[in-house]
C-alpha cells in the first residue's frame, strides 16, 4: 500500500467500497450499515483531497479534521460489522487495522496545526 496519505485514504476508499458492493447484496441491516459506511469510509479520502487544496492553513486544518472524524465513524461501522456477525471479524481485521492507522495519522497532523 502506498504511504503518501492522498494515495492511502484513497486506497482504503476503494477498499471500502468493495466491502460494501458485498453487503449491498444482502438484505436488512447489512445494505443499511452498507450505506452508512460507503458514506464515511470514503469521505476520509475526499477530505483529506480537499485540504491538499486549501487556501489557508485554518481550511486545511478543518479538512483534515473532518478526515478524521469520518475515519472515526467507519471505524464505528466497521466495528458494528463484525461484532454482530455480519461479516466475519477475521475479515474485517485489516481494514479495521488501517483505518486505526489513518485515525492516528490524522489525530497527529490536526494536533500538530492546533499547536
Amino acid at each position: 500500500m502506498k504511504s503518501d496519505l492522498p494515495d492511502r485514504t484513497f486506497e482504503f476508499a476503494k477498499r471500502i467500497v468493495k466491502l460494501c458492493q458485498n453487503l449491498e447484496e444482502q438484505r436488512g441491516v447489512a445494505q443499511t450499515l452498507s450505506r452508512q459506511l460507503i458514506r464515511s469510509g470514503t469521505s476520509i479520502g475526499a477530505n483529506v483531497e480537499e485540504g491538499q487544496a486549501s487556501q489557508s492553513r485554518k481550511d486545511f486544518r478543518l479538512k483534515y479534521n473532518i478526515a478524521c472524524k469520518e475515519a472515526r465513524e467507519s471505524l464505528y461501522w466497521l466495528r458494528l460489522l463484525a461484532e454482530c456477525e455480519i461479516i466475519d471479524s477475521e475479515r474485517l481485521g485489516p481494514l479495521m487495522d488501517e483505518c486505526n492507522e489513518l485515525i492516528s495519522i490524522l489525530t497527529a497532523i490536526v494536533k500538530k496545526l492546533r499547536d
